[in-house]
């Protein structure tokens, strides 16, 4: 990875999401920094719930150039119109999901802090590969993500590096050179300042 490489932004959205005010504050966010993609990631998985929340997320992204992705049901993905899928399982579903999405899709694999389960996603088609969490969140069983595996995955794996789950600006500033994506959800859309603001915070960090 080059030196003078920096991480970029990716968005998760909220998991309960009001969608009817979430369309105008993923467009502010969008509007104010630049975001690589965004992951539409439900705690209700009906799917209405997915239908209904792509179709208004879609155009929002869309309009931007911003590829938008599904949590795990990949076999929505085409239906729904969306880009590709990040798969919470590692790599279990990735040869599945590159039958069904084809060779264009974009498929993530979150590998909790397992550097072999990265590993192995890589190996076998994986677009990135996310670790975390950093810190204590919702995300994953407890187990951290510590510092030393992106350092690490960056020197010696091409496959990009996503850092999620349990992030602060300070961290983004640590992650900034051995991270290709950070991707942040409740940190922002949860904050005080609220979510632009918040954004923009941790773009500044990124440098």
């Amino acid at each position: 990875m080059a030196e003078a490489q920096t991480a970029g932004l990716y968005l998760v959205t909220p998991a309960q999401p009001s969608l009817g005010e979430l369309p105008d504050a993923l467009g502010a966010a969008l509007d104010a920094v630049p975001v690589a993609c965004v992951r539409l990631a439900l705690a209700r998985t009906t799917e209405e719930d997915l239908m209904r929340a792509a179709d208004t997320l879609r155009p929002v992204c869309h309009a931007r150039d911003v590829p938008l992705v599904l949590t795990d049901h990949f076999r929505l993905v085409t239906r729904l119109g969306l880009d590709g899928v990040h798969l919470g399982d590692g790599a279990r579903q990735i040869r599945a999901a590159r039958k069904e999405l084809g060779a264009d899709a974009i498929i993530g694999a979150h590998a909790r802090a397992s550097r072999h389960d990265g590993m192995t996603a890589a190996e076998i088609g994986a677009d990135y590969v996310a670790f975390g969490p950093l810190t204590q969140s919702s995300l994953g069983d407890g187990t951290l993500a510590p510092l030393e595996l992106f350092a690490w995955w960056s020197e010696m794996i091409e496959v990009p590096v996503v850092a999620e789950g349990g992030l602060t600006p300070d961290l983004a500033a640590d992650l900034a050179g051995i991270a290709d994506f950070i991707a942040l959800g409740d940190e922002i859309w949860n904050a005080p300042e609220g979510p632009v603001a918040a954004l923009r915070s941790y773009a500044e960090r990124l440098g």
